[in-house]
């Protein structure tokens, strides 16, 4: 059964009433009107459209009661013929209605929804990296879609269904008392056994339909981790086939008798709006009937009588549920606000200086910093578990310094978790020091316009990451306004341009997910191309070439020396190899800097370093001997 714009009957029960004890405070209650302001006048006629089609669902009795009353029995054939033509016109002007409120239903539903979208989405792209190193992904989108729909909903199907069926239930039940007030308040006697069926198997549904979104969404991280590059490598590579058809066939099975006791209570529902409206109808006629023999009632007055009952009992069903649309409409619209409210750390300053683009020299001025608190960057809701920490981690950079004048290679080097990826973090604000200043171009970065930091500042990191794209597309993401030449420069220095015009559709070959269509050697001397086009005057190296063999490494060697020339550089060193020639050499342990000099200075000087170089150095020394005896044997 449905009630005229109040959609299916089956939407209420499905609904979780757990919103209805919600909290919404009213200041949501004003941004949503805020949000409405814009589409106001849309609003306005979409509303006077539908209380005039709601109204239009007592015409069509009234007019089949004169048909019967004032045509048949007296056998007037004109006002017959009239009268029905009256009904069909009436039929046509609600069918107009329907698609006119459909047309405004959706030009406010897409208008809001594009403002919500873009705004969130512009908002979780200005937040700092901790927002995103602590958010799940999939929390994030869905946010970003489901609620921001269900937020729509507010001014679209359930403004319109709350208007239409009030406007409906107000004029049918009028009418009908009009016609006959005794046969009325015998059916309504009839509507709360309707209500205590839809109450009863919708506080059954509800938890029923969210344990199946639960599941379906198991399901869906399920395929999510296995279908991709790296799940389904991991899954080959340790041969866990049997094991994971059956963990998804056990999920699956959760999901399909969930699915059998939801059709089930379904059917129930159904039968009972069947059933409700049967005897309700059957009181009408039989009640209706003798009062007519009796003379009390005409026959027309019966028939319409009938027909307008059909017509009060989905709009007043649907009216006592609509406090649980409301509800989830209002706890979408907070669930987005709640992302919107979030601030990131990193805010560009009012009067934020523009920083030239030759900008090179780099300092780190006496930088003390810790990473910031959970409950400072992220929501609780969008991490995929429970958050517990809410303590302080500690300082990770205690009192760092050193200078970089332009041109020179600074390189970092150290035992993991020593603070060197988080050193080049700070480079280009990705986050913010605690005390201290970190100076590119004689200038604190957070004194300047972030959009010329990240034009001075490029990246290459041990994880090169690519849009599933064209090559071209993902190059060009560095400089939009770049030409074909600029790019094959760019690959010729990166070395590169050779495997990119040996690949069958050349700059326009799609990379795949992530990129893994090509090695990883390849992968990062295409990041190293992006970063020529970029041109920045400081290059950040975070162990760019950590995981490659020993070829892909020098080829990756022979990019790196290219982007380098002439710029300034801080190198995080995985193979202390690679960064002999280093104008500085900083060695870090647990946050500060115990060890500084060039590679034959520390060697001399038999610290830290020298034991890294010696235990390298042995390794290598260890995994070649290895491979002589292999080759030998």
């Amino acid at each position: 059964m449905t009630g005229r714009g109040g959609g299916p009957a089956m939407r209420h029960l499905r609904a979780d009433r757990t919103v209805v004890d919600a909290r919404v405070e009213r200041r949501t209650l004003r941004r949503v009107l805020s949000f409405a302001r814009p589409h106001r006048r849309l609003i306005a006629v979409f509303l006077a459209v539908t209380v005039l089609d709601a109204a239009l669902v007592a015409v069509p009795p009234l007019l089949l009661q004169r048909i019967i009353d004032d045509g048949v029995a007296t056998g007037d054939v004109g006002l017959v013929v009239w009268l029905s033509a009256g009904v069909a016109l009436v039929a046509a002007l609600g069918a107009t209605f329907t698609v006119v409120n459909g047309w405004f239903s959706s030009r406010i539903g897409e208008g809001l929804i594009f403002d919500l979208r873009t705004q969130v989405f512009g908002h979780v792209q200005r937040q700092s990296l901790a927002f995103f190193t602590r958010t799940q992904t999939g929390a994030l989108v869905s946010r970003l879609n489901n609620d921001v729909i269900g937020a729509q909903r507010a001014f679209t199907s359930t403004l319109q269904g709350t208007v239409s069926n009030l406007v409906s239930a107000v004029v049918v039940g009028a009418t009908m008392v009009f016609l006959s007030w005794q046969v009325t308040l015998l059916c309504l006697l009839l509507f709360p056994l309707l209500l205590l069926a839809s109450r009863w198997v919708g506080n059954r549904l509800a938890g029923l339909t969210r344990a199946q979104m639960d599941g379906n969404a198991h399901l869906g991280n399920a395929m999510t981790e296995r279908f991709n590059v790296g799940g389904a490598m991991l899954l080959k590579l340790f041969g866990r086939r049997d094991e994971e058809d059956q963990r998804y066939a056990e999920k699956a099975a959760v999901v399909r008798d969930l699915g059998i006791r939801i059709s089930l209570l379904t059917r129930i529902f159904m039968a009972a709006m069947g059933l409700v409206p049967a005897l309700a109808t059957a009181l009408v006629y039989g009640l209706g009937g003798v009062m007519a023999i009796r003379g009390d009632l005409s026959v027309g007055t019966v028939v319409a009588l009938g027909i307008l009952l059909t017509r009060l009992l989905g709009p007043l069903q649907a009216l006592s549920n609509v406090r649980i649309d409301i509800m989830t409409a209002l706890v979408s619209f907070d669930r987005v606000f709640e992302v919107l409210d979030l601030p990131s750390p990193i805010q560009e300053k009012p009067g934020a200086v523009a920083l030239p683009a030759s900008s090179s020299r780099l300092e780190f001025r006496d930088v003390h910093f810790s990473y910031p608190r959970a409950e400072d960057v992220s929501l609780a809701s969008l991490e995929g578990l429970a958050r517990t920490e809410s303590r302080d981690n500690g300082e990770v950079l205690h009192g760092v310094s050193f200078v970089a004048e332009p041109g020179q290679m600074i390189a970092l080097v150290g035992p993991s978790g020593a603070g060197k990826s988080t050193m080049t973090h700070l480079v280009a604000r990705l986050y913010d020091v605690d005390s201290g200043a970190v100076l590119v171009g004689g200038e604190d970065v957070r004194d300047v316009q972030l959009e010329s930091l990240e034009a001075v500042v490029g990246y290459v990191t041990q994880d090169a990451h690519m849009f599933h794209d064209t090559i071209r597309a993902n190059l060009v993401y560095a400089r939009p306004d770049a030409g074909e030449a600029d790019v094959w420069k760019a690959l010729e220095a990166a070395h590169v341009a050779d495997l990119v015009r040996s690949l069958p559709d050349g700059l326009d070959t799609v990379v795949g997910d992530r990129g893994y269509r090509l090695s990883g050697g390849e992968r990062q001397r295409l990041a190293i191309a992006r970063l020529l086009l970029k041109a920045p005057a400081v290059v950040v190296l975070d162990e760019a070439t950590a995981h490659l063999d020993s070829e892909s490494e020098a080829a990756v060697q022979r990019a790196l020396d290219s982007a380098l020339e002439g710029r300034t550089s801080l190198v995080i060193a995985h193979r202390l190899s690679t960064v002999r020639n280093a104008d500085q050499i900083l060695v870090l342990e647990q946050g500060q800097v115990v060890e500084r000099g060039t590679h034959t200075e520390l060697i001399v000087a038999g610290g830290l370093y020298a034991d890294l170089h010696r235990t390298q150095f042995l390794g290598a020394e260890r995994e070649v001997a290895t491979e002589g005896v292999t080759a030998t044997g």
